[in-house]
């Protein structure tokens, strides 16, 4: 038999790495940063064109490479990160693997000008598909440009299965917020198409936080710290009243690191507990600290997850400082902490003896005896007082047979008043709303149940959806002009739609500094503000996914109709139900939401009967 096993070219190996690190564009962006960040620059500027399809560079001032280590970065597993084995438990970079570059190189054209600052040149090096074209000294300032050109040029499968570019846009802003917010003193520009979207100064965390985020946020945060043994936390966290059903603001960070951590995400839901609402996420930006050897990000390609050494520990130490937080900041009933000197965190470990705490008391002190209690009085143990309690617990009771005995002589009224029985069943006509969510009402076959959010979403959708096919506006001016504040890149992503935003019947216009003007709404959105209907929209739109076999506007309508339908827990009058009926089956697919979901339910007859049998 033929041999079969032979080693794979270089172009081929390349590529197939690169499908672990590079899987959209902005995984390039995010690893060229990183570079960036480990060569110590202070000021990096981020170009994007269409979404890092046709361009995505880095410019920036750290210390720059020498003509062999910049032809050497684009070999395989070339790093100046490692050099033995024991240093992946040292790590402190962003990179480490020396993968990145030769990915990049193997998916796309680069171009690369690096300069050391002792050098009077630089030098400049041209790679297409792995292969280096050409290699030459330039005049450039100290520091590194990497410019990609045409990302998957050589992957045309790769390249059709990338989303929209808002979607992509979407992911490259995702990864610069994680970057921009685990370094605020590292100066930042973005710009996409020409336009700057960002100018990050170097700054605190706080200011750092407020400027990606807008304004609004500020009053939002609390301030979280503490130290232990173990592991340092700082940062913020948002207050219940601000949660929202979907994720969006929470970010980790070790030792300035973005990460991801389900199971310490639990421990500050946790800490919430009882004062959010169903479903809500709080918002929070912690930076964690940790020694290097207790803490492993060698566990994943991208470095996003990380694993703790004594990941129980840290859990703890997590919830009890935001609970402390909180309490601190008189958002959930707490003790008196004393802010100066705050509170020492125990740390359960495996070996921690848990002893039953000893109580010493003295019941039989009175403050108002002349004379104290004797010592013997004092000693009399805890146990014998609580037989004397158990002795006398059916005192407690005295006096409720009395109690029971008259109640059941008191006649209690058969009959209420007809408007009370309305009132209180919420019953006219042929509908009848359930749990202020569903809409009842008989049918032939039996009972039919509406989800009357779901039917809303359904009715806007369709009229969006005419309204963007056909061109025709439906708008309602308010009362008086509003002007909503959003961050970059909300703002940047309005600006990106705004023409289809206005086909929906929004009368909006940029106002400049990151703010809109709405002088009027869609005529048939629910009774809300307008900052709460484009806040909902922006929310939803970066948080929906869009397929092939999603239109964009498509994924607009879907996400403003989400965002304007009535809400699951509103009271409707009996017209308002009948209308909501009669224009749910006037649709051309009343059963689903846009989203899929099931809006129609029908409990047969012979179901409700089986039930009585």
């Amino acid at each position: 038999m033929a041999d079969i096993i032979h080693l794979l070219p270089d172009s081929v190996a390349n590529q197939i790495a690169a499908g672990e690190v590079i899987q959209r564009p902005a995984s390039v962006v995010k690893e060229l940063v990183e570079n960036s960040i480990d060569a110590n620059a202070t000021s990096i500027t981020i170009n994007i064109k269409d979404a890092g399809r046709t361009l995505i560079q880095i410019i920036d001032n750290g210390t720059g490479m020498s003509e062999t280590d910049a032809r050497l970065s684009f070999e395989r597993h070339a790093t100046s990160k490692i050099r033995k084995a024991e240093d992946l438990f040292s790590i402190t970079t962003m990179g480490f693997r020396g993968e990145a570059l030769a990915s990049i190189a193997a998916v796309a054209s680069v171009d690369l000008k690096t300069r050391l600052a002792t050098n009077e040149t630089g030098t400049h090096i041209e790679i297409e598909g792995s292969v280096v074209l050409s290699q030459n000294s330039v005049s450039c300032a100290p520091g590194t440009i990497f410019t990609v050109k045409n990302l998957f040029y050589n992957i045309p499968a790769r390249r059709k299965f990338l989303k929209s570019n808002t979607t992509e846009f979407g992911h490259i802003l995702s990864e610069f917020e994680r970057i921009v917010l685990a370094n605020p003193g590292v100066e930042f520009k973005l710009y996409h198409n020409d336009s700057q979207l960002f100018s990050l100064p170097q700054t605190h965390i706080r200011q750092r936080i407020v400027s990606v985020f807008g304004k609004k946020t500020n009053q939002n945060l609390v301030a979280i710290e503490a130290e232990t043994s173990i592991i340092n936390v700082r940062g913020f966290i948002g207050k219940p009243e601000n949660a929202r059903k979907k994720s969006g603001e929470q970010f980790f960070f070790i030792n300035n690191r973005f990460m991801r951590n389900p199971y310490l995400h639990k421990a500050i839901v946790d800490a919430y507990k009882n004062i959010l609402q169903p479903d809500s996420i709080p918002s929070y930006f912690l930076y964690l600290e940790a020694a290097p050897e207790t803490i492993d990000v060698n566990i994943h390609p991208t470095k996003t997850e990380i694993k703790f050494e004594d990941q129980q520990a840290v859990w703890q130490i997590v919830h009890a400082t935001v609970k402390q937080s909180l309490g601190k900041n008189n958002i959930v009933p707490s003790i008196d902490f004393n802010v100066e000197q705050g509170f020492e965190i125990p740390v359960l470990t495996k070996n921690t003896e848990i002893k039953k705490p000893v109580v010493e008391i003295n019941p039989y002190f009175n403050p108002f005896d002349e004379k104290p209690a004797s010592s013997r009085d004092h000693n009399k143990s805890v146990s014998s007082l609580e037989k004397e309690n158990i002795a006398n617990w059916e005192k407690l009771y005295d006096g409720f047979e009395n109690e029971k005995n008259l109640k059941d002589d008191v006649s209690i009224p058969t009959q209420v008043e007809p408007q009370q029985k309305i009132n209180d069943s919420n019953l006219s006509g042929k509908y009848f709303q359930f749990k202020n969510k569903y809409i009842l009402t008989p049918v032939k076959s039996g009972l039919m149940v509406i989800d009357q959010k779901k039917a809303h979403e359904r009715i806007l959708f369709e009229k969006f959806m005419f309204s963007l096919e056909s061109r025709t506006v439906i708008s309602q001016r308010t009362l008086f002009p509003k002007i909503i504040e959003l961050s970059p890149k909300e703002h940047g992503l309005l600006m990106e739609i705004i023409d289809d935003i206005r086909m929906l019947g929004f009368d909006i216009s940029d106002a400049g500094n990151h703010s809109f003007t709405v002088n009027g709404l869609p005529g048939d959105s629910s009774d809300q503000k307008p900052e709460q209907i484009i806040d909902k929209f922006l929310h939803e739109y970066l948080n929906t996914e869009i397929d092939i076999r999603t239109r964009a506007k498509e994924k607009i309508a879907q996400s403003m109709a989400k965002a304007s339908a009535i809400s699951s827990n509103q009271n409707l009058t009996t017209e308002e139900m009948s209308e909501l009926v009669d224009l749910l089956f006037a649709c051309s697919i009343p059963n689903f939401s846009p989203f899929g979901k099931k809006i129609i339910s029908i409990l047969k007859t012979e179901e409700i009967e089986k039930r009585f049998s």
